[in-house]
């Protein structure tokens, strides 16, 4: 794919589309948004691409433009992309007919109406041509880390049918396909010497007349249960429009500040598309957050866990879904490869062909330090909310074991923190900061030996003192609610021993092997206030800091501080803006009375997301708000991601 930001992304559930300005998907590999249809982690097509009288067409209208419907919503709030096309020629010679695609994608499958509208009172014939083709290739062979994997006895297919072309992958026991079908069926469908066929239509159209195509494609991914393939692109916009008013309505949202309101509504809008099927403790379907697209279109679990924390006050279905599913994904052994412990809470779940061989761990893999204290937050933020012991009960035995874990493997009682080592063959950094090097000191230089992280220990503390209230009031077990207040107790104590700067007057981004300071001033002291982890007079002192210049960029506060060596702009973790972590910062602001402060990262994250059609994006690059009039973009954000979809919602919560 040779530009991101020239393609439309469709999005439902765990399948996406990313297709080309015209509706096509060329298959080309690049370092930005992978291009196809996916699935469950495949490419179940990788080549959809129209001819008309033996020449792509031009496009008048790209897919992605702006343009309304009669209800006033974009084409990508109704979750279709429109194109309008015309075959090439000269300014003398108008075009003979236009083309007019619509593309939406459901639960499993892509759907395109086309129709044909002659231009001419004399009647005209088209031919019309459809290449497509279905490479099943993982979403990792497609990132730009030059890894290749094997694949030993991996055999693919095609098989016409009456009415298309049916594709098919095999390697062991392992066996995906896709079918192509049409209405009305194709004349021909053609090899193409590449493995993609071409399917072939001669249309006779009276004068200004026109011919209509329907055109289906059901991906079956293996393991995947069959999904109806929707008859047209008009019936996934019902569908979607209906799921987007459930999740969007019946929110008191601020007339007063209608920036922050749109962010909201399109936020939920955002949150109703990116819910993926899961599976709870007794085999109940669920749905659950997934992280983003395209990338993360799957069950992370912090991202799932903090975009629930957020909906909760508003939609607190998500964590009630939540919940279960992580507790069904729960370690109950220790395993190696999968960085698992027993009581451990899954960092992410993968479903394609190299996860499922082991050739990537990310089946399902536990190289998360903090997804299990926030689970432990949010059953606790969840019961406190709704009143539901139910569930908290229900959740016992898995509550239990993930403080067992914190304690024990997490490292809370032999060393007094939670504690993470480096990965080989995962993630280095296990924290939210996971990306190489994220985790380092102000000059840049990484820590050596197992690394305790900051934001780590606050997320401990929280869920420490969140369980024990559960201990009491839905397990009647007031003993061990006093052990978990008290392990609280001293956690907080021996961190603000061991964590605080006094020279710098802020805490350390992590300790190393040796207990030294990491001292990077880094955003995650903010997610310290939020926890309450800070004496009232340190979480002012951290709170007023992280608004100073070097920090705050005038959209949001930075990961990293400005003018620290360590310092970049566009790196992932160290100089970046992040919605979500500037999410937990206001509403920490907020916890210690900085108000003025909160209210600050809103309106910049506000601006922020009005500068982009109200939708908050994954990351944001550093610069400075003077340096240049609009937010400028991370170049690998996910386009829509959970966490970021959520943040309005919490920094309603903060401000309001």
């Amino acid at each position: 794919m040779t530009d991101r930001h020239q393609h439309q992304l469709l999005v439902r559930g765990a399948t996406f589309a990313a297709i080309g300005p015209g509706g096509d998907i060329s298959g080309v590999r690049g370092s930005g948004s992978p291009d196809g249809l996916f699935v469950r982690d495949g490419r179940h097509l990788s080549r959809w691409q129209l001819t008309a009288d033996g020449a792509a067409p031009e496009v008048l209208t790209p897919a992605g433009a702006p343009g309304r419907d009669a209800a006033g919503r974009t084409g990508a709030e109704e979750g279709v992309a429109r194109c309008v096309l015309v075959p090439r020629g000269g300014r003398l010679e108008p075009p003979a007919y236009t083309l007019f695609r619509e593309q939406a994608v459901a639960d499993g499958a892509f759907v395109e109406a086309l129709r044909v509208v002659s231009n001419r009172a004399a009647p005209t014939t088209v031919r019309l041509a459809l290449t497509v083709d279905a490479d099943f290739t993982d979403q990792f062979e497609l990132r730009a880390d030059h890894r290749t994997y094997t694949k030993t006895g991996a055999v693919r297919s095609r098989s016409p049918l009456e009415d298309g072309v049916r594709f098919g992958y095999r390697r062991g026991e392992w066996h995906s396909s896709t079918t192509v079908t049409a209405e009305p069926a194709p004349d021909a469908v053609e090899e193409t010497g590449t493995g993609a066929r071409r399917l072939v239509w001669s249309l006779e159209l009276a004068g200004h007349g026109t011919a209509d195509l329907n055109l289906r494609v059901a991906a079956r991914p293996h393991g995947a249960p069959g999904t109806p393939v929707p008859a047209s692109p008009a019936d996934v916009t019902a569908e979607l429009a209906a799921r987007t008013e459930e999740f969007t309505r019946d929110i008191a949202l601020p007339a007063a500040w209608p920036g922050l309101a749109a962010a909201c509504t399109k936020g939920l809008a955002d949150l109703a598309v990116l819910q993926i099927p899961a599976t709870g403790p007794d085999g109940e379907r669920l749905s659950v957050p997934g992280a983003g697209v395209p990338w993360f279109l799957t069950l992370l679990g912090r991202d799932a866990l903090l975009t629930s924390l957020f909906a909760l006050p508003y939609r607190p279905a998500l964590a009630a879904a939540t919940l279960p599913v992580l507790a069904a994904t729960q370690a109950t052994e220790s395993t190696e490869g999968a960085v698992a412990q027993p009581g451990k809470i899954v960092h992410e779940v993968r479903h394609g062909e190299l996860a499922h061989f082991g050739q990537v761990p990310f089946a399902r893999y536990y190289g998360s330090v903090d997804a299990t204290p926030l689970f432990l937050v949010l059953l606790g933020a969840y019961t406190d909310r709704t009143g539901d012991l139910a569930t908290a009960r229900r959740l016992e035995p898995h509550a239990r074991a993930a403080v067992s874990w914190m304690l024990d493997h997490g490292g809370l009682t032999s060393r007094g923190y939670l504690v993470y080592r480096a990965d080989r063959g995962g993630l280095a950094n296990q924290n939210w900061k996971d990306s190489p090097g994220a985790i380092c000191s102000a000059d840049g230089s990484r820590p050596t030996g197992p690394v305790t992280a900051a934001g780590a220990q606050g997320y401990a503390y929280d869920a420490l003192r969140r369980t024990a209230s559960l201990a009491r009031t839905a397990w009647d077990d007031p003993v061990y609610a006093d052990l978990l207040e008290q392990a609280a107790a001293d956690l907080r104590d021996r961190f603000q021993r061991d964590f605080w700067m006094a020279d710098r007057a802020f805490p350390a981004l992590a300790l190393d092997g040796d207990g030294r300071h990491v001292d990077a001033l880094a955003s995650d002291a903010g997610h310290l206030l939020w926890s309450g982890l800070l004496d009232k007079e340190y979480g002012e002192v951290v709170g007023r800091r992280l608004l100073e210049p070097d920090f705050f960029s005038g959209w949001g506060v930075r990961t990293l501080a400005a003018e620290q060596p360590a310092y970049h702009p566009l790196s992932y973790h160290r100089g970046s803006v992040w919605p979500h972590d500037n999410a937990l910062i206001a509403l920490g602001l907020a916890r210690y009375g900085l108000h003025d402060e909160a209210l600050t990262v809103a309106h910049a994250l506000v601006e922020a997301a009005t500068a982009s059609g109200h939708r908050l994006p994954e990351v944001l690059a550093g610069y400075a708000r003077e340096a240049y009039p609009a937010p400028v973009p991370y170049p690998h954000a996910c386009e829509r991601e959970s966490r970021s979809a959520a943040a309005p919602l919490a920094l309603l919560t903060a401000v309001f």
